[in-house]
């Protein structure tokens, strides 16, 4: 099995290896490779998150033109939450995606743009308290249509990080959801965006390119609707495969002290130390990291068609090792005072030390 592994990577990152524009898949296969688990329906095995970001990062290659390493863009941003967008898109970029956007309130662009001069910041979206009863649908189709110009163009959205409750809003972050999957864009769903979709499961189910990474608050409200229950604590692997499988084959990154992972086939955990430090915004990190792991998942399965593995689940351990070993890093240096700023200044490190550049 090792021995495969190691075929994999020296091919991904081997001159042969096709650098091709990401073509997108309707479907993603099911099937894992011997590293993230020896039988789908066996009990949760500790994935090798080193291993799966060795396979799925690619080498640095001077042929290659902007765009090709990933282009990502963040559905949220609202007036009270501009920090959460902005460490989801400054993640991916800090990771190694080309190109990161964007899409918010008109109140929080200026704020977002502040930031950082690398992110293409578009303020598009609108709250309620800024549109009349006679102006919403007609403003709502406006939205969805400057989306639609820009969809085409991404590997992957990002979908919650600081989009706030205001139902305007979330009716028509409903509507973008609706047409990625018309697109078959692959999408992350966290904070907000889970709020929207426990409410309106039909925007995710059977949509096998959807990942959710709730929190344990966000995960009780998740299961509680679909399910139809508590929690289970004893099992936890067994309710997490149930509820990815009710759902169409999903991927559900379920966040804690050891982040479980599946799409209604296979359990993965992955239980690499991070950091004690608990503050805000690790979650919208995990989410944009996500978003380029998946796309450099998804292009390496098309470029190598001999594989066929599920880009979301190599994703989602790729983003988990990743964030917990830079959190540890982090924590290493600031102990208490670690931000979350702090720990995206280690991505970069944290990835140089499992992959190198050079």
């Amino acid at each position: 099995m090792l021995g495969r592994l190691n075929s994999l990577i020296q091919f991904r990152h081997s001159p042969s290896f096709s650098s091709k524009v990401l073509r997108r898949q309707q479907f993603f296969g099911t099937k894992t490779l011997c590293f993230v688990g020896q039988d789908q329906m066996s009990s949760t095995l500790e994935a090798d998150a080193e291993s799966v970001l060795r396979l799925v990062t690619p080498s640095l290659d001077l042929k290659r033109h902007k765009g090709q390493a990933g282009k990502i863009a963040v559905i949220g941003g609202c007036r009270e939450y501009t920090g959460a967008p902005y460490f989801a898109a400054i993640s991916a970029l800090k990771i190694g995606a080309d190109l990161s956007h964007v899409f918010c309130t008109k109140d929080a662009a200026p704020v977002i743009k502040s930031y950082s001069p690398e992110l293409i910041v578009h303020p598009l979206l609108e709250e309620s308290y800024t549109v009349s009863e006679e102006e919403r649908r007609k403003l709502q189709e406006k939205v969805v249509g400057e989306v639609d110009k820009w969809i085409e163009r991404f590997d992957c959205l990002v979908i919650g990080p600081g989009l706030g409750r205001d139902p305007f809003l979330l009716e028509c972050v409903s509507k973008i959801m609706l047409l990625a999957r018309k697109f078959n864009l692959p999408f992350v769903v966290d904070g907000d965006g889970l709020f929207l979709v426990t409410n309106s499961i039909d925007l995710v189910n059977s949509y096998p390119l959807a990942v959710l990474t709730p929190n344990v608050n966000e995960y009780k409200r998740l299961v509680l609707k679909v399910l139809n229950c508590e929690v289970d604590e004893e099992n936890p692997e067994d309710q997490l495969r149930s509820l990815a499988k009710v759902l169409g084959g999903v991927t559900i990154l379920k966040k804690g002290r050891s982040d479980l992972i599946s799409n209604g086939e296979i359990v993965k955990s992955v239980s690499i130390y991070g950091s004690p430090r608990r503050c805000g915004g690790q979650g919208d990190i995990l989410s944009g990291s996500v978003a380029v792991f998946l796309s450099w998942a998804q292009q390496l399965i098309s470029g190598h068609e001999s594989l066929s593995e599920n880009p979301a689940i190599l994703g989602c351990i790729a983003a988990s090792g990743l964030l917990r070993k830079a959190a540890s890093l982090a924590f290493t240096k600031h102990k208490r005072s670690t931000l979350t700023s702090d720990i995206i200044a280690c991505l970069g490190e944290s990835l140089e030390g499992i992959c190198p550049a050079s």
